[in-house]
């Protein structure tokens, strides 16, 4: 037998080599264009995908506020259901920072989150940070906000605030991207929704009143003084968590909206309104409002870097890492104010102790949900506006209109209201639609 290289050689070798050759030549360029497009650190780049996002989070933003106040109705002390809050809400960021921020190949220009976090970025990361302490504030206000004037009304007022002076700040923090034509028209339109909200407010309350007012045909008297004397003997631990519509162990439906179901409501809530005047909650809610109006900008600004405040050569932090960083500080606050809370309450609620609190499990699994609910839905906000400016991202601030949907459906709010306050309310929903739909579109594409 010949050796091996003593075989005649065909021309098929020739191909098989060149075969070997040119497939190798496709695998180098598809390996290279792999690393370069679809294993880089993951980011939302087209319109589309920051609509979605933009979408994903007036929901989300929409709904929690809705949980949380269903909690507060059904007994629940504020300052337990907000510490359970914050552990999802900062949990969420941990998710998206270690998913999404760790997808795929670092580079120099555009680093892990792992790797940024070792890196000299400071001046950011203390922006990122005094948007999660005002943002804090805020979600606390709001909290309490909610029980003296409404989930709709205070989140009308909150989104118009926030709009007015977040969007227009964000506008020229991102260059003026987004359509200026578009834009501030969209602006109008919020401000023209809240000053709607606020008349739906005023007529519901009137309607609210003339309900108390002819109580006798709801409930008995003797009944309606026996519910009134409840409010001021019954303490907030021993109000039973149950079904707002539940009375006497029955659910009646029906009695939603009446005289009866509000004093029920009063009798059972945790934070007790009756008899304090509304500019309390109105204050909370304006205060709440300059705080949401500020977090953008102040994420904005750690993103993007618009002040040349960090050193040459260092890279501008991603959305992930300051999300991360904003979440961080947005916990510590919090932690810090609903301990001493318990300890010393505000609004006449009765005190409590960590101890208490770590046996409080009702309600504990939807403070949890409010939290991971929130915290997905600032962070689809900042993807979404890290892609088409964060002036076009406020238009999660039409959050109004998801909220409103929950106060109707859950908690019967506006529930045997006059004619005048359901013409209000329709068209105040109807002006928030063509706000979000407007600022949506000013949307542009950053650079």
């Amino acid at each position: 037998m010949l050796p091996f290289s003593q075989y005649p050689s065909y021309d098929c070798d020739l191909e098989m080599t060149q075969g070997f050759s040119y497939t190798s030549s496709l695998i180098t360029l598809s390996s290279e264009r792999i690393i370069s497009t679809g294993l880089k650190m993951y980011l939302v780049e087209s319109k589309g995908g920051a609509i979605a996002c933009m979408l994903l989070a007036l929901f989300f933003l929409g709904t929690w506020p809705a949980v949380l106040t269903l909690i507060e109705r059904r007994g629940r002390l504020p300052q337990h259901t907000y510490l359970d809050y914050s552990i999802t809400n900062l949990l969420a960021a941990v998710v998206i920072a270690f998913t999404f921020g760790e997808i795929g190949q670092s580079t120099p220009e555009k680093p892990n989150f792992l790797i940024q976090l070792a890196q000299d970025n400071w001046p950011s990361v203390l922006f990122a940070m005094a948007g999660g302490i005002v943002l804090s504030l805020g979600n606390l206000s709001t909290q309490y906000a909610w029980a003296f004037v409404g989930l709709s009304v205070t989140e009308v007022i909150t989104a118009s605030i926030t709009v007015v002076i977040g969007t227009t700040v964000n506008y020229f923090l991102d260059g003026k991207i987004n359509k200026a034509e578009i834009l501030f028209p969209g602006v109008a339109c919020f401000l023209i929704a809240a000053c709607l909200g606020s008349a739906v407010h005023s007529s519901n309350a009137s309607d609210n009143k003339a309900k108390l007012h002819n109580v006798s045909s709801d409930l008995k008297k003797g009944s309606m003084e026996t519910n009134i004397s409840a409010l001021k003997e019954t303490p907030n631990s021993d109000v039973g968590y149950k079904d707002l519509e539940e009375v006497n162990g029955s659910a009646d439906k029906e009695k939603v909206g009446t005289a009866g179901f509000l004093i029920e409501l009063e009798n059972r809530r945790a934070i007790k309104v009756f008899g304090k005047h509304t500019s309390i909650g109105l204050g909370l809610t304006f205060f709440a409002g300059v705080c949401f109006s500020l977090f953008s900008p102040a994420f904005n600004l750690a993103t993007n870097d618009q002040w040349h405040t960090l050193k040459e050569g260092v890279p501008h932090i991603s959305v992930y890492t300051a999300f991360f960083y904003f979440s961080v500080s947005c916990f510590v606050l919090a932690i810090i104010l609903n301990i001493t809370f318990l300890y010393h309450p505000i609004l006449n609620l009765p005190k409590s102790s960590l101890k208490a609190y770590a046996v409080d499990w009702e309600g504990r699994g939807w403070a949890l949900l409010a939290g991971l609910l929130c915290g997905f839905g600032n962070g689809l906000q900042f993807m979404g506006g890290q892609a088409a400016g964060y002036a076009a991202a406020d238009a999660v601030q039409a959050l109004p209109l998801v909220s409103t949907f929950w106060g109707i459906i859950v908690f019967g709010e506006y529930r045997r209201s006059s004619r005048k306050t359901y013409v209000l309310l329709s068209s105040m929903l109807t002006m928030f639609i063509v706000a979000v739909a407007v600022l949506m579109a000013s949307s542009g594409h950053r650079k």
